[in-house]
């Protein structure tokens, strides 16, 4: 089954540059190469770009304030010199309007561009650059050319997306996240008709963004295996097994936190719990938040999937019978990343 492929040449233009990791500027392993490999390892699918789209579902799923901001703020950055002095080549927040600054009083919106940076970002890892706004708003383009195809009848599509996006929230970027692609993704099936769409998030990490998009939605299902923040593992606050919605969404999330060290059969076991709640939400269709940063090799975390693995996970999957919207989220190891996504991609076109 030859599966269409939607990319788009701007997701190489953001270059995070770095990472600042309690306090200390490390490098960043979100990088262009990424798209570069992943490509290169797609040889059985149809390669298509991006479609260009409104921001109509951008600004259902992020308030549209956040979307303005990363529209501008490299810019703003750059008008107000700091590039140049003190030298920060990026956008970095270094105050956070947090409850406990707060303490209840109201917020203001900062003049200082700088101050404003720390309004929308909740983490000092997550830089913006001259080109991460074009990269950013691309990879949603690439998520919404993805769900046009599958409405319009393909059983499997895939967007390599990049930036990844399942850690930005309604109203925040973070964890190398800026727009929430599988989010974005998932409300446009629902615009094209289908009933009940579920988020199967097999990324390493928690989506703690799309989990808080949908997380009084009935109409949209957010289940996610990774490892356990309880351990110690981004995102820290949320990811674990009693969270499970609110209000009319209450039953629609659920999370299967593993041990770091867990292997295929953990990792499996998992995937196939939360395919069964998939069917039994009813869902009509399925958006994969696909990282492959669970993996042995990847420097981003402890668990231990190996290639077959993750083929199998797309099996368990493809065996939903729905059709699927996979958007790519983590996956660091450039070496073996390729074959990763293409293996998971074989076992969601059900080889």
């Amino acid at each position: 089954m030859t599966y269409p492929v939607v990319w788009s040449p701007a997701c190489l233009s953001h270059v995070p540059g770095a990472e600042i990791w309690v306090g200390v500027r490390t490098p960043g392993t979100e990088v262009p190469g990424r798209v570069t490999v992943i490509r290169e390892a797609l040889v059985d699918g149809a390669h298509v770009e991006a479609e260009p789209h409104d921001d109509v579902v951008l600004e259902v799923v992020h308030d549209r304030r956040m979307v303005a901001h990363l529209r501008e703020v490299w810019t703003r950055w750059d008008e107000a010199g700091f590039p140049r002095d003190p030298g920060q080549d990026r956008v970095v927040p270094y105050v956070f309007p947090t409850a406990g600054m707060l303490a209840g009083m109201p917020a203001r919106t900062p003049v200082a561009v700088h101050a404003r940076a720390g309004l929308w970002c909740y983490d000092t890892m997550t830089l913006v650059g001259p080109g991460t706004w074009a990269a950013a708003r691309a990879a949603v383009d690439v998520a919404l050319t993805a769900a046009d195809l599958v409405a319009g009848g393909a059983r499997l599509a895939y967007g390599l997306c990049r930036p990844p996006g399942h850690h930005a929230t309604p109203a925040g970027y973070g964890g190398s996240c800026y727009l929430n692609n599988a989010a974005v993704a998932a409300e446009a099936l629902r615009r094209h008709g289908f009933g009940r769409v579920a988020v199967l998030d097999v990324d390493a990490h928690h989506g703690n963004g799309t989990q808080a998009v949908f997380w009084t939605r009935p109409d949209v299902f957010y289940g996610s295996v990774h490892v356990d923040p309880g351990a110690g593992w981004f995102p820290h606050y949320v990811g674990f097994a009693g969270e499970t919605g609110a209000d009319a969404g209450q039953g629609t999330t659920r999370n299967v936190p593993l041990a770091p060290g867990t292997g295929d059969e953990g990792w499996l076991a998992g995937v196939e719990r939360l395919c069964a709640e998939v069917a039994a939400f009813r869902a009509e269709a399925v958006v994969v938040s696909l990282g492959v940063d669970a993996a042995a090799d990847d420097p981003e975390s402890p668990l231990q999937v190996t290639a077959e693995g993750y083929r199998r996970t797309g099996r368990l999957v493809a065996a939903l019978g729905l059709p699927v919207v996979a958007v790519q989220e983590g996956g660091y190891h450039l070496p073996t990343l390729g074959g990763l996504v293409r293996g998971t991609l074989g076992g969601l076109a059900g080889r």
